[in-house]
């Protein structure tokens, strides 16, 4: 079982930055392919970007790479998201997800999400 405790959303103007954190519990952490997920008003959940359990291997949905970046420190069991240059199209609910799948370029969520946490971007 792993609970997973997200923060760090908020508003922000348009260029801006944000660090959105996920708290997980649990001593198997380190084991768990690690996410984050986003759900904008009237939209389905897209995925955002992933990192792999102990190789730290990353991957991005085309539209935040080379803005957002993906990081864990399984020491602090804490999985990040970096978010830079934001766009008013970035606003959405901000999900973490524990046991990802990954094969090529699709990425399947895994069976445990946090409560999400808000992002606001204003024009």
């Amino acid at each position: 079982q792993v609970q997973l405790v997200e923060s760090g959303g908020g508003l922000v103007q348009t260029g801006g930055s944000l660090r959105l954190s996920c708290a997980a519990s649990g001593r198997t952490f380190s084991y768990y392919t690690m996410g984050w997920f986003r759900q904008a008003p009237g939209k389905e959940r897209e995925f955002v970007a992933v990192i792999s359990s102990i190789s730290g291997i990353t991957y991005y949905a085309d539209s935040v790479k080379g803005r957002f970046t993906i990081s864990r420190d399984n020491a602090k069991n804490t999985v990040y998201l970096q978010m830079n240059s934001l766009r008013p199209e970035d606003t959405a609910v901000y999900y973490c997800n524990a046991g990802l799948q990954r094969v090529g370029a699709r990425v399947d969520p895994g069976g445990y999400w946090g409560q999400g946490t808000q992002v606001t971007i204003s024009s």
